[in-house]
């Protein structure tokens, strides 16, 4: 039979009302009191009905987080991330799979589950300006990624250019002298724009060509597509002496086509990659890759859905940037490094 609030008072000998006091971690029950209530939660079993909780406020207690390639290592990760930091809060997290497409994310971000969630994170792909300005759905909608909307929604990212050029500076610093870039998305992808423009920035900086002849454009950004880019590079009969790539599963599929050529990595071509994703980490050789603070993006999308179910004044949409660093590894610094968590 399930423990009820009553059944604790009685075995504490206090009111349900101290009860529910220390639940709901209110402030003003004194030390001694929540320790005496707390030894009855325990020795009871007792778990609170979140379900009931969160309907009381006239809500569901259900978060829903759409992304775009839930097969992508990073999105996996980052998802953990935002179940993590919902769970924290006594949230639970509806996953909604978009495939980046523009219909699936208009759906997702017009209200499709509005009736069974409090609050929506999305990180779009295709979605446009104008399939948010008039937006008609109440719920709380937090923004992840690069995307820039200009539309009074929290978004959550981080300084992709600025990563970008902390990734080509440490190829610069260990002597490369012609980078390529490989995952620059046919058809419009601003991630890739940005990265794209943080390559070139940091090129031209140091004096060095920035070649278009060495940007790989591709239609995906797995392992396959980074192949594929790798490959062209080289039927080209150009040899880089380095690889920025897009993110790791694309860096990954590059180290692989240089090792089916007999190309050594890093002393024939130093590699890095974007995410530090786990894969990367496991390899023969081990991916250098700028990190993004996954728990922090979590974090901060889960804190400000929460921010505007208050009940108060909702705060000022805000743009918040995340951390970031490089993290090196072998794939620059060669067999046996000692790994390098440099912040940017």
């Amino acid at each position: 039979m399930r423990v009820s609030l009553k059944d604790v008072a009685a075995h504490a000998g206090v009111s349900i009302k101290t009860v529910s006091n220390v639940v709901n971690n209110y402030q003003h029950v004194t030390p001694a009191m929540r320790e005496r209530v707390q030894a009855s939660i325990d020795a009871l079993g007792y778990r609170p009905n979140l379900a009931a909780r969160h309907l009381r406020k006239g809500r569901t207690g259900i978060i829903a987080l759409a992304l775009p390639e839930l097969g992508n290592p990073y999105f996996a990760e980052l998802a953990a991330t935002v179940i993590d930091a919902a769970a924290a809060h006594d949230y639970i997290v509806l996953l909604d799979h978009t495939g980046g497409r523009r219909e699936q994310e208009i759906l997702v971000s017009q209200g499709f589950r509005a009736r069974v969630i409090d609050g929506l994170i999305l990180s779009p792909i295709e979605l446009e300006t104008e399939d948010l300005r008039d937006r008609a759905e109440k719920v709380p909608l937090v923004l992840l990624g690069e995307r820039d909307y200009a539309l009074p929604y929290d978004h959550i990212a981080i300084d992709n250019v600025a990563a970008a050029r902390t990734a080509v500076r440490h190829l610069i610093e260990l002597g490369r002298r012609e980078v390529a870039f490989i995952g620059d998305r046919r058809g419009r992808s601003e991630p890739a724009q940005l990265r794209v423009r943080g390559w070139r920035e940091e090129l031209t900086g140091a004096g060095l060509p920035a070649d278009d002849g060495l940007v790989a454009a591709t239609d995906g950004w797995g392992h396959a597509d980074g192949a594929a880019a790798m490959a062209r590079i080289l039927e080209s009969g150009r040899r880089p002496d380095a690889v920025f790539a897009y993110n790791d599963p694309m860096a990954i599929g590059a180290m692989r086509v240089l090792h089916e050529r007999g190309l050594r990595v890093p002393e024939d071509i130093a590699i890095v990659g974007f995410d530090d994703v786990v894969e990367g980490r496991f390899g023969a050789v081990t991916l250098t890759s700028v990190s993004p603070d996954k728990e922090a993006i979590g974090r901060l999308a889960v804190e400000s859905v929460l921010a505007r179910l208050g009940g108060g004044e909702a705060p000022e949409p805000r743009r918040v940037w995340a951390d970031y660093r490089l993290v090196q590894r072998e794939s620059t610094l060669g067999r046996g490094a000692q790994v390098s968590d440099g912040r940017g």
